[in-house]
């Protein structure tokens, strides 16, 4: 009965141990494990001081006797596979970079990560996250040592597009008293609503979509507007707005032709809604590569991303601006405009760095770079 008594005692001790860690603000120290204070939350102060004591005796006998098979903690530095478990358990939210439907990260050297941050909803696009998005990569834009970004959507899939519960006020009750007054503030939230991506576009750092799962509606609306596109074997595309009574207004229509080049399959996907897989999405140029998983996907996502960090930022950020301008313009103003910008970025110091790096036969990636 004595030894009974006595395992409990150690038992309640451990236990009061944990619930102190958990409730204690301050540092793990020797004083607090054996101070004897009463632990926050127990019910009487004789039975913080008993646990507190069972405790203390517990761990001297730790301290002194060999570690049995039964009860053992290991202090051994954590590894690196286990610290990279653990630093992708809990990202560190980048500076700056504090939102409610998204969470960017640090992923590398000169590379931010933002993921579409609502798993519970789907990733539904709410009111949030349209004033978000804009907030976020005007910040990205200004960010001398960011120069690459890679956007995924957090949990089962990438997006399943606008979240109509959180926005159906705006869409169904807009404000206004007649016809022109209703129809000026429609005008003014599209208008709104389509800088939600035009953002991503206009940053000069390029933009690697990672999708997997389901990529709906505004989610397509999401991806033509980034410079390249990564899938799962997983994912699935779907031109969404027909089918809840509308015509795509944020981006699809004007961006989807020029990426597929191909008339016929974007008017079939708009006025059917169809599905289209990862493999006819590879095959048609929405997306230039595919892959098993999400992992190996966001992987190799990072990867290119660092690819392209590692690269001047003038000749990277001057390459995005060109050729989005030459997309929207014939090629005679295209190359027009391509002329007066070299005439100053030529003079930049990357291409002394990066040709003497040529001509000593070292690897590119070990030429340092002015922020930009």
């Amino acid at each position: 009965m004595a030894k009974e008594r006595r395992h409990c005692r150690l038992a309640c001790g451990f236990r009061a141990f944990t619930q102190c860690r958990l409730l204690c603000p301050r540092p793990l120290t020797s004083s607090c494990w054996f101070s004897g204070e009463p632990v926050p939350g127990t019910a009487t102060m004789a039975v913080a001081m008993v646990a507190s004591r069972s405790l203390r005796h517990l761990l001297m006998r730790r301290l002194t006797v060999p570690a049995q098979q039964d009860f053992s903690v290991s202090l051994r530095p954590m590894g690196s596979a286990a610290q990279e478990q653990a630093s992708r358990a809990a990202p560190c939210e980048a500076s700056g970079h504090s939102y409610e439907s998204l969470l960017v990260t640090p992923a590398e050297k000169h590379i931010l990560h933002v993921q579409l941050n609502r798993p519970d909803k789907r990733n539904a696009m709410n009111k949030a996250f349209w004033r978000e998005m804009v907030e976020c990569f005007n910040k990205i834009a200004q960010d001398s040592d960011c120069r690459a970004v890679v956007i995924s959507g957090a949990g089962k899939m990438f997006s399943s597009g606008i979240d109509l519960m959180d926005m159906a006020s705006d869409l169904l009750q807009p404000e206004g008293d007649d016809v022109a007054r209703i129809s000026w503030y429609l005008r003014d939230l599209i208008s709104r609503y389509q800088e939600t991506f035009s953002v991503i576009e206009k940053c000069p750092k390029p933009v690697i979509a990672a999708i997997h799962g389901n990529c709906i509606g505004a989610g397509v609306d999401l991806i033509t507007a980034c410079d390249i596109r990564y899938c799962a074997q997983d994912a699935v595309f779907q031109v969404k707005e027909v089918d809840v009574g509308l015509a795509a207004d944020v981006g699809t229509l004007q961006r989807l032709p020029k990426i597929i080049g191909n008339q016929s399959l974007v008017n079939e996907l708009a006025f059917t809604c169809r599905k289209m897989m990862a493999d006819e999405a590879l095959s048609s140029g929405l997306v230039s590569r595919v892959f098993p998983d999400k992992e190996l996907m966001l992987d190799s996502a990072l990867a290119l991303a660092a690819e392209i960090a590692s690269k001047s930022p003038v000749a990277v950020q001057s390459t995005k601006i060109n050729l989005l301008y030459s997309r929207d313009h014939p090629v005679a103003e295209g190359l027009k405009y391509m002329a007066t910008w070299n005439m100053s970025m030529l003079q930049t110091q990357d291409i002394v760095k990066s040709v003497q790096a040529m001509m000593e036969k070292k690897d590119a990636k070990s030429v340092t770079f002015s922020k930009l």
